[in-house]
């Protein structure tokens, strides 16, 4: 059974107000809750770990999959692989993330590993949304594992998000394309008061006509740190583009690291990367309009985030 408290965050991670149409695998702390199959695309369990296998049919299109996970128990450490196999030419959207409620006094951690195989020719959007809550002194921890296999002419969209209450996070992400995969990362990213976030990395463009596009937007406040490690690997014809924009507040730290290595003449690599503070003629602008200083500067970060 699914509580109040793990209904609201799945809302928060998973947009979810009720049970999704389609095939979803909802897990709360590190137990299924609920499953549910399509004639497309199967769920299951898998037998030598944690975790399950996600198996979507040639061909399948205008279908989605939810997989969310909660943790609302103190002092938990949950940990699950999760296989996706995305069958040639289909079309999904996949709706990931993980909510943590601590109101105890032990810490609360997730890591989950995703895997994507992703066949010649199909399409994935895929949504990571990340959350934290609670009022105990214990931390809310989130380090996922991402890494991404792409077939000829494939094509992979992703959105990962952590705007809230996350005390300490470590995100990894491999990714390796052959000829004509195309990679759109967009991540956001807030941190305040005193928490980490990492995120880290690797997309090799392995195949002719390959490309890839990872642009970070952060946001830091307070004491909080930030580390953006981007590397594009170009190995044969190819072009990508890598950004971090970050607006830096009180006394955080931020550290951008954008990486390119070309291992073929024809690589076409370009890196991006800016850091500073909200314009104080922003603030003004705003402040002229009624808002007072934090409600401008709310507006500011809110707009930049979106």
């Amino acid at each position: 059974m699914i509580d109040q408290i793990q209904q609201r965050i799945l809302e928060e991670v998973a947009g979810l107000h009720q049970v999704p149409e389609g095939a979803y695998n909802i897990r709360t702390n590190g137990q299924m809750a609920r499953r549910n199959t399509t004639a497309n695309i199967d769920i299951t369990s898998k037998t030598d770990v944690s975790g399950i296998d996600i198996w979507i049919k040639p061909g399948t299109v205008h279908e989605s999959i939810h997989i969310p996970v909660v943790l609302s128990q103190s002092g938990m450490h949950d940990l699950a692989y999760n296989d996706f196999f995305v069958g040639e030419g289909s079309d999904v959207v996949i709706v990931a993330g993980c909510g943590i409620h601590n109101c105890g006094s032990q810490d609360s951690q997730h890591d989950g590993i995703h895997r994507f195989h992703v066949g010649k020719n199909a399409k994935v959007k895929y949504v990571e949304k990340h959350y934290g809550e609670g009022d105990g002194g214990g931390k809310r921890i989130l380090n996922p594992v991402t890494e991404v296999y792409m077939d000829e002419g494939s094509s992979m969209e992703m959105e990962m998000v952590q705007i809230k209450g996350v005390d300490s996070t470590d995100r990894r992400t491999k990714a390796e394309l052959a000829e004509g995969a195309k990679l759109v990362v967009r991540e956001r990213l807030m941190t305040h008061g005193s928490q980490y976030a990492v995120s880290d990395y690797v997309v090799e463009l392995n195949g002719k006509g390959a490309s890839a596009d990872v642009v970070s937007r952060s946001v830091a406040k307070d004491e909080s740190y930030q580390k953006f490690d981007s590397r594009i690997v170009g190995n044969a014809p190819c072009s990508g583009h890598t950004e971090c924009d970050a607006i830096i507040m009180g006394a955080a730290r931020i550290l951008a690291v954008p990486q390119l290595e070309a291992n073929d003449i024809d690589a076409a690599l370009i890196h991006e990367a800016a850091i500073g503070k909200i314009a104080g003629e922003q603030i003004i602008k705003l402040m002229t309009l009624g808002l007072t200083e934090e409600e401008a500067e709310a507006q500011i970060v809110n707009g930049f985030l979106k």
